[in-house]
């Protein structure tokens, strides 16, 4: 898949769509992705969330039909979405820094957020660090949570079911079962749009029991870009995201194969700038439909 086509027809449907309710399964559907996959892609491509692209396009347009025609506040809210002219101007407030009826005055200054246009643009050459490798199907240990795909959900989710597994003691024991190496998988259900599922566990080997409140789920054979992270968690790992599909997948003769990706956790101490981490993305041949059957 050419992500930045595909993520420029998903932009050209939001704009085409500000005035109604737009649902992200059919934004995603425009660039022939899940969910999960346009929402990860879009903020690591575009450096905001979609949520927060749809608001500022959305509050931008409001302030020129605001300036420019002197509608009524109730009829601009309503027409960009905004249950109430209570709520609308909350959120108008946060973004212009003056109200909606300010807005309307001549002279009034206002914001704006230009519509977006994603491009490749090759800069310096930076250095990566990857290997490409096949791996036979292993097995996992740890628990799975399922997370919602929107994005506020799942930003406060995830770092909480972490906190989760440190308090109950999960961390612990899958700290010691994996001599100190702890994964964090992300795995796009395909059928359910509405939520991905989220495991955090390590590996492994079958030779010994796990408590009855974690599963062993195996992670089928598949061809991986291997991604060494050298840095402080998480803006290391962050950055690393952002450096994959700005610029090496754009270059690259592979492309994720949407299925799920890993990020690996060795011991050691991740504040540290020396800490050494791995992102695991299952790829394929650009254009080979059957990769992930």
């Amino acid at each position: 898949m050419d992500w930045i086509y595909s993520i420029q027809r998903g932009i050209d449907y939001m704009e085409a769509h500000l005035t109604e309710k737009l649902d992200y399964q059919d934004i995603a559907r425009q660039a022939y992705s899940s969910v999960f996959q346009f929402q990860r892609v879009f903020s690591l491509l575009c450096g905001y969330t979609v949520g927060e692209y749809i608001r500022a396009r959305r509050l931008t347009l409001a302030g020129c039909d605001l300036a420019a025609k002197g509608a009524k506040v109730i009829d601009i809210a309503l027409k960009y979405g905004y249950d109430s002219p209570e709520s609308f101007t909350r959120a108008f407030v946060r973004f212009h820094g003056i109200t909606p009826s300010q807005a309307k005055k001549s002279g009034a200054k206002l914001k704006s957020f230009s519509r977006l246009t994603v491009k490749l643009q090759l800069e310096g050459g930076s250095m990566m660090d990857y290997k490409l490798e096949k791996h036979p199907a292993f097995k996992i240990a740890g628990k799975k949570k399922m997370i919602p795909t929107t994005e506020q959900e799942q930003q406060n989710a995830i770092p909480a079911f972490w906190d989760q597994v440190q308090a109950d003691g999960t961390l612990q024991y899958l700290h010691s079962a994996g001599n100190g190496t702890l994964l964090g998988i992300c795995q796009d259900t395909l059928t359910d749009e509405k939520t991905f599922a989220y495991v955090i566990g390590t590996w492994y080997d079958g030779k010994n029991a796990v408590p009855g409140t974690m599963l062993i789920d195996e992670i089928p054979a598949r061809t991986w870009v291997r991604f060494r992270c050298k840095g402080a968690m998480p803006q290391a790992i962050q950055q690393l995201w952002s450096k994959i599909y700005t610029e090496f997948f754009p270059a690259s003769e592979y492309e994720p194969d949407g299925s799920f990706d890993m990020e690996v956790y060795p011991d050691g101490n991740m504040d540290s700038p020396d800490y050494e981490s791995e992102i695991w993305v299952p790829v394929k041949k650009r254009g080979d439909v059957d990769a992930v059957k």
